[in-house]
């Protein structure tokens, strides 16, 4: 049950998230190596932090995108040459992403240019602070993805 004061502060919540949201994907989004967009970088990161391969699938699960949404995204990284794409060789209706080589080294530039615009972001905020508030949005987007 929810209270007047429970939805201020809901609202509130939301809407310095949104807004704050905007802004980094702004800012990110001016830092990024020529041709680069947001959402490359991220499928990009995410396959190197993982290390290993993925299927069209269960990327989109893992970014909550479309399928189709998905597939665009990862044409534009075959014809760069950030990743590939090979045939399940158990199961041939299965496809596997992987990062290339050539990912790799356009992900590690495009970190070399974010790192720095967020490592000043957390500086000016202060380092505790920031990490203070990590369990508390990790809860959130944890409670966020079960509702999906």
């Amino acid at each position: 049950m929810t209270n007047e004061k429970t939805d201020d502060i809901a609202v509130a919540l939301f809407g310095e998230l949104f807004m704050a949201d905007q802004l980094a994907r702004n800012r990110i989004s001016k830092v990024l190596p020529k041709g680069m967009q947001l959402s490359h970088f991220s499928v990009l990161n995410h396959l190197a932090r993982v290390g290993e391969e993925r299927t069209p699938a269960q990327l989109a699960r893992s970014f909550h995108v479309t399928r189709g949404a998905m597939t665009n995204t990862l044409a534009k990284l075959v014809w760069a040459g950030h990743v590939h794409i090979r045939p399940d060789w158990e199961d041939a209706r299965q496809k596997f992403v992987g990062i290339s080589p050539s990912g790799r080294a356009a992900r590690d530039s495009a970190v070399a240019s974010v790192v720095p615009l967020i490592g000043d972001v957390v500086q000016a905020l202060g380092a505790e602070r920031v990490r203070s508030l990590l369990p508390v949005l990790r809860e959130l987007r944890l409670r966020l993805e079960d509702d999906v």
